[in-house]
């Protein structure tokens, strides 16, 4: 089955979990404009969960990460494809919580079973590239891959973990590994949202050198990626997502102050670079583009207007 070419796929029904940060909103979004029926699972009375479109092709059920593994199907519907975007621990301390990353294989895996429960025929997880750790040049998928952190273990280990169970139940498996993502619905503290928020408010915010170079991608564009992915992405490939471009962080820094908030200040240079400081993100999307016809179609500026205008 894996590295299999076929013909393209139709989605009539998808299940989105994590449908409430920046990717998995643009998903449903994208999701309803190409008229698929979603069934959207989200963790009972979280305020996140008033982001998600009210329309008459999504549902939202709620589950939690831990309730996946017991959810059996009483829609009476079948779907297509399960997007596994539902992850514990992604900011801060929570990063290094090696026994709640350890949880989050367990959940990926109960999500593929869910899937096979729900009659899906392809899973599509999450990675992320802190799966690399510090890597020069392009980021592909077969880049060696060496986390630093156990957020970038979890998504490894659930990566190679969710497409061996989706192959044994004779699911297709695709795994995503996502860059630098922003958009509406993004974490307050991202670099992205907090910088708009300080500077919308008067404030100076400080960043590093910002030498880094970045690939930051809309999270619209990110939506369109994953649904071409379910419709002609490749069983057992992974693909890493961004833009296919890098530019110093400076640069993204400064042309977000010149849309949000030109005569704001910047104190670019105050904060020291941490002892693990990734130098250098891009993705090689020459395999996502060949096999889907994926992307990017959003500069930096527009996306941040866009935000701006959810504001």
């Amino acid at each position: 089955m894996e590295g299999t070419e076929k013909e393209n796929r139709t989605i009539a029904r998808a299940i989105v979990t994590g449908g409430t940060g920046a990717i998995g909103l643009a998903l449903i979004g994208e999701l309803i404009l190409q008229g698929v029926e979603v069934l959207a699972l989200c963790r009972p009375g979280s305020a996140r969960n008033s982001r998600i479109p009210a329309h008459p092709l999504v549902t939202v059920m709620g589950c939690t990460l831990e309730a996946m593994a017991s959810l059996e199907n009483d829609t009476g519907k079948t779907y297509d494809v399960l997007y596994h975007l539902a992850w514990d621990g992604t900011t801060g301390a929570d990063r290094e919580d090696l026994k709640k990353q350890a949880k989050n294989i367990d959940y990926a895996l109960d999500a593929v079973e869910l899937g096979a429960r729900f009659g899906c025929r392809l899973f599509i997880g999450a990675g992320s590239q802190a799966e690399y750790g510090r890597v020069e040049g392009l980021l592909r998928p077969d880049t060696p891959a060496f986390p630093e952190t156990g957020y970038g273990m979890g998504k490894l280990c659930a990566g190679l973990m969710t497409r061996s169970r989706a192959h044994q139940l004779e699911m297709e498996h695709i795994w995503v590994r996502v860059l630098s993502v922003y958009g509406p619905g993004d974490t307050e503290g991202s670099m992205v949202m907090s910088t708009i928020r300080k500077l919308k408010e008067g404030q100076t915010p400080a960043f590093t050198k910002g030498e880094q170079l970045w690939d930051y991608l809309y999270s619209r564009d990110a939506a369109r990626a994953f649904y071409q992915m379910g419709t002609k992405g490749v069983d057992g490939r992974t693909y890493v997502l961004g833009s296919g471009r890098a530019r110093p962080l400076r640069d993204y820094i400064e042309e977000l102050r010149d849309v949000a908030a030109p005569e704001g200040r910047l104190d670019i240079g105050r904060i020291p670079y941490g002892e693990k400081q990734v130098m250098h993100l891009c993705a090689d999307v020459s395999g996502l583009e060949q096999d889907t016809g994926w992307h990017a179609s959003t500069s930096f500026g527009e996306g941040i207007r866009e935000i701006l205008e959810t504001l």
